[in-house]
């Protein structure tokens, strides 16, 4: 995969499997509260892509984690159920390798061999379409949840941070 291909790789993968979805262009955003209301969305319609690490218990898996962008993820949860004893979110390094793209501008899909998909079910719970940048923090993709969940099936475990765990 080219290294500023990631937004094509997208709309390749949307398209073969008819998803519904819109682009849309916008200036770069800082925080996920802002660019939702450059989008036009609610917060937490925001799908956040978290590349993290799990180590320990023989176990090394990176994890790209996906969660509605007015959460926490909560990374001892997600080191437990992939079988780690810890994660820490990657270095930029890291993550440049595995998704090709800066953070903040991870979509939630994942496009490396070495780097599994999980999803927290609650993305799925309260909205019909999910907002994440693609691949550029300059340009963004629109898609039902229904249709990303079937065309990328992330692994669903629970992971995200509840309020009085905060």
């Amino acid at each position: 995969m080219l290294k500023n291909n990631i937004f094509e790789c997208l709309t390749t993968l949307l398209d073969t499997h008819h998803a519904r979805y819109r682009v849309m262009e916008h200036v770069t955003g800082g925080r996920s509260e802002e660019v939702a209301k450059i989008r036009g969305t609610h917060l937490g319609q925001g799908a956040k892509a978290l590349v993290c690490h799990v180590k320990g218990n023989g176990c090394r898996q990176y994890v790209l984690a996906v969660l509605p962008a007015d959460q926490q993820a909560d990374l001892a949860a997600i080191a437990q159920q992939i079988g780690g004893s810890r994660a820490s979110l990657a270095s930029p390094k890291e993550v440049s390798e595995l998704t090709n793209c800066v953070f903040g501008a991870i979509p939630p899909f994942s496009f490396h061999p070495d780097l599994k998909l999980i999803a927290d079910p609650f993305l799925f719970d309260r909205y019909s379409e999910l907002a994440f940048n693609a691949g550029s923090l300059e340009r963004s993709i629109i898609l039902n949840a229904e249709d990303y969940h079937r065309i990328a099936m992330p692994e669903l475990l629970a992971f995200r941070k509840i309020a009085d765990q905060v």
